[in-house]
């Protein structure tokens, strides 16, 4: 896993965003370290609608990815890279907790954003059990 997001949704937002997949996972790790450090931030603020022992999903605003780009310095098609690979997590996780409905009304009024609750290992998702 990068951070929260499972590595077949890095590549499956890699592919429909048009960005590198080996250059997704670095975005999504820079994103990481300043979202985790603001967590209980985005806790006060932001509806938890999911949160497990190593992930907290939100809805947050529209643009929010927009303005983190801005922070980093990333261009359009990077950012919404990274916006894709959250919300192909939630999606996935919406699959799993059979929340799909719920989830894809909610991501047309709001961005997702999911956070690393705990030290999340670097590297390749270890479950190939698909959805």
């Amino acid at each position: 896993m990068a951070g929260p997001i499972e590595g077949q949704m890095l590549v499956l937002a890699a592919a429909k965003a048009s960005v590198s997949p080996t250059r997704l996972p670095i975005l999504v790790a820079r994103a990481q370290q300043e979202l985790e450090a603001t967590l209980e931030r985005y806790r006060r603020e932001y509806e938890v609608v999911f949160e497990d022992d190593t992930r907290c999903a939100f809805l947050v605003e529209r643009g929010f990815w927009d303005e983190i780009g801005d922070r980093f310095d990333w261009n359009h098609r990077e950012a919404a890279a990274v916006e894709r690979a959250h919300e192909e997590q939630l999606q996935r996780i919406g699959r799993r907790e059979d929340r799909v409905e719920e989830f894809e009304a909610a991501l047309e009024i709001r961005d997702p954003l999911i956070v690393a609750t705990t030290a999340v290992e670097s590297g390749a998702e270890s479950n190939g059990s698909g959805d």
